[in-house]
């Protein structure tokens, strides 16, 4: 119960910081130890959580950028300093494209430039025979190694039914039945 009238009595963490930092006064800035000794002597009973609570906002308000952390000090920062960059490279600046005024741009590949008075071409179709084959006129895949023609010698031409592809089957050896018992 007297925790929670001293909790309510008291003011918030980042102004009890910053006022024990304008307090202090120390050129170099304010160790955390010194910090708390400056909270304890000012305002008396804390929570018991006072160190964690204290830790918490003092990392809270130095990644805010409202404190500066130099040799485990810390003070207000300098309004004259540049902003802090963060870490990593900085990303490039955007240059600014021209947006043509309408429309926007298409997707894909721009055309190829052209001359002002240069007739239009249109690309002739494409016969039947060649579409279905991809275009070139051969056939997919691997060249047969004895191409099928009229005036191929008979010792070439394969006899029976040409093999598929791919491993042939394995034979299968009929059992032999067992005889009587």
């Amino acid at each position: 119960m007297a925790t929670e009238e001293a909790s309510s009595t008291l003011p918030s963490y980042p102004d009890m910081i910053m006022e024990a930092i304008d307090a202090l006064n120390e050129e170099e800035g304010s160790n955390k130890s010194a910090i708390w000794r400056q909270i304890e002597g000012t305002h008396g009973t804390l929570p018991p959580a006072h160190g964690t609570l204290l830790a918490h906002h003092l990392n809270q308000m130095k990644q805010a950028g409202q404190l500066v952390m130099l040799k485990n000090n810390y003070m207000k920062p300098n309004p004259n300093a540049p902003p802090r960059r963060g870490r990593g490279r900085p990303p490039k600046p955007k240059a600014s494209v021209p947006v043509p005024d309408g429309y926007p741009r298409p997707r894909g590949r721009p055309p190829k430039e052209r001359a002002l008075y240069a007739p239009i071409t249109v690309p002739m179709k494409k016969t039947t025979t060649e579409s279905s084959s991809g275009g070139s006129g051969k056939k997919r895949g691997r060249p047969r190694k004895y191409p099928m023609t009229e005036d191929t010698p008979v010792a070439v031409k394969p006899i029976g039914t040409p093999r598929g592809r791919g491993r042939p089957p394995k034979v299968k050896t009929p059992v032999a039945a067992t005889v009587g018992a």
